[in-house]
Protein backbone atom coordinates (compact mmCIF):
# COMPACT_ATOMS: atom_id res chain seq x y z
CA UNK A 1 0.00 0.00 0.00
CA UNK A 2 0.91 3.29 -0.77
CA UNK A 3 1.24 6.28 1.99
CA UNK A 4 -1.71 8.31 -0.33
CA UNK A 5 -4.11 5.16 0.13
CA UNK A 6 -2.96 4.79 4.01
CA UNK A 7 -4.15 8.32 4.21
CA UNK A 8 -6.83 8.13 2.67
CA UNK A 9 -8.39 5.14 4.56
CA UNK A 10 -7.51 6.76 8.14
CA UNK A 11 -9.24 9.99 6.61
CA UNK A 12 -12.28 7.93 5.85
CA UNK A 13 -12.16 5.17 8.89
CA UNK A 14 -11.82 8.75 10.61
CA UNK A 15 -14.72 10.44 9.39
CA UNK A 16 -16.90 7.60 9.61
CA UNK A 17 -16.37 7.15 13.04
CA UNK A 18 -16.88 10.72 13.97
CA UNK A 19 -20.10 10.44 12.19
CA UNK A 20 -21.41 7.02 14.46
CA UNK A 21 -19.72 8.99 17.47
CA UNK A 22 -22.53 11.69 16.59
CA UNK A 23 -25.12 9.31 15.82
CA UNK A 24 -24.56 7.62 19.57
CA UNK A 25 -24.24 10.33 21.21
CA UNK A 26 -25.75 13.45 19.98
CA UNK A 27 -25.62 15.28 23.34
CA UNK A 28 -21.55 15.87 22.55
CA UNK A 29 -22.15 16.94 19.39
Amino acid sequence: MTAENITGLVVAVSLLGHLVLALLCPERF
